[in-house]
């Protein structure tokens, strides 16, 4: 689109005329998309981390778990070896003095 533009004047023994003759360029910028691709990969890299986040609290309370089933089974094994252990010693002392009736 042209556009034109006709100045005159005239001062007494001058006489001017300007004329302009241009194209006018309109820009409107981005369409936004830079935004939305910088919003996505925002959103992407959020997940990524919380992925990783939650797996290594899974991987913690597995481990966790796993050490206090240890813990009980050791605990158990001692209450079970703590009773054969008394019952041999009961077995033994009655087998070198017998109980007297």
């Amino acid at each position: 689109m042209a556009t034109e533009r006709i100045t005159e004047t005239s001062d007494a023994p001058v006489r001017e005329r300007v004329v302009e003759r241009g194209t006018t360029y309109v820009d409107r910028g981005g369409g936004g998309i830079g935004g939305v691709i910088i919003g996505i990969a925002l959103l992407a890299l959020v997940a990524i981390v919380a992925f990783f986040l939650l797996s290594a609290n899974r991987n913690d309370a597995l481990r966790t778990s796993a050490v206090s089933d240890a813990a009980s089974s050791v605990a158990s094994s001692a209450a079970t070896a703590s009773q054969n252990v008394s019952g041999a010693a009961e077995r033994t002392a009655d087998s070198v003095a017998p109980a007297q009736q």
